[in-house]
Parts: structure tokens; sequence; C-alpha cells
């Protein structure tokens, strides 16, 4: 199959949030969604942009897709964080996602990122052996940690108690 990979647009919008539920659902997290199209449009578009984003195209249909965010390591200095890969089920074995992640690496590359980084679920075997075979180390000793809204906002409650 031929493809194509090429910096997102605002009118890609729709179908990036098509293929983040696509994935969302295949991680067994279907209703955990909350981003919008205008969401995206903003965080991507905006004055502020929160993201940057790579195409893969084939016969002028979306099929995949990398979404990466800068940030900072206290001990390496500048990285990126790649949030989501994607390919579309008939497209993987195509080549695209090697294509989308050679992309990814070679955009970190330009800004002189010291790290490139990303979680992958500890079930999705065919997704660590894939990155594994990039030469990506899976680093299975670090947990992710997060607060949500709601966590935020009950930490931000019990912080401000006065006992």
């Amino acid at each position: 199959m031929i493809f194509t990979i090429r910096p997102s647009q605002e009118g890609d919008m729709p179908e990036v949030l098509r293929l983040v539920h696509e994935l969302a659902t295949y991680e067994k997290e279907g209703d955990a969604v909350e981003v919008t199209v205008d969401d995206l449009i903003r965080d991507g578009f905006g004055a502020r942009k929160l993201f940057h984003c790579f195409i893969g195209e084939s016969d002028g249909e979306i099929v995949g897709m990398a979404l990466i965010y800068e940030r900072y390591s206290t001990w390496k200095g500048p990285v990126i964080h790649l949030e989501d890969l994607i390919v579309t089920k008939r497209m993987r074995g195509s080549g695209l996602g090697s294509a989308l992640l050679a992309e990814v690496v070679k955009y970190g590359h330009q800004l002189a990122v010291k790290r490139i980084c990303w979680e992958v679920l500890d079930w999705n075997d065919s997704a660590i052996k894939f990155y594994e075979s990039k030469g990506a180390n899976v680093m299975r000793d670090w947990d992710v940690v997060q607060l949500d809204e709601a966590g935020i906002k009950n930490f931000l409650e019990n912080t401000n108690r006065k006992d």
C-alpha cells in the first residue's frame, strides 16, 4: 500500500479525533475520550500550540497519525513526548507505523531533543515488539502516575483544609 506522511492541518482534526476514538476503543477505554474537534483545533493551531501532529494518508484517506508535544527533563533537557501513534487496522503491517515513528524521530532530531518518550500498555505485545524492534527501551520498572480532573480537585480541596 502506498501512503504519504505530512504535517497535520486544521481540517484534519475530525479524522484525528476519529483515530483517537479508534485507539481508545482498542485500549478498552472507549468512553474516556473527552477532547473535541474544537479543542484539537485550538490546541494544535491556536495562539498557544500545545502539540504537533503528523498525518499518514493513503488514497486521500487519513489512515494514521502521530501526535507529539515538547517537554523538559530535569535530567536531560528538552524532550518530546509521543502521545499517540495510531495506524488504522487495515494499514497495520504496511510500514506506515514505522514511517510515522521515523518522522517523529527526525523531527526530534531537528529540535535537538535529548529523548523521545511514550507509554505503551503492558498487554499490547505487538506494540511492545514493534517499539523494541526500532531500538526503543521499554522500561517495565516505571509506573505511570496521573491525577485526573477529579483527582486534581480532590487534591486541592484536601490540601487547602485546615485540620
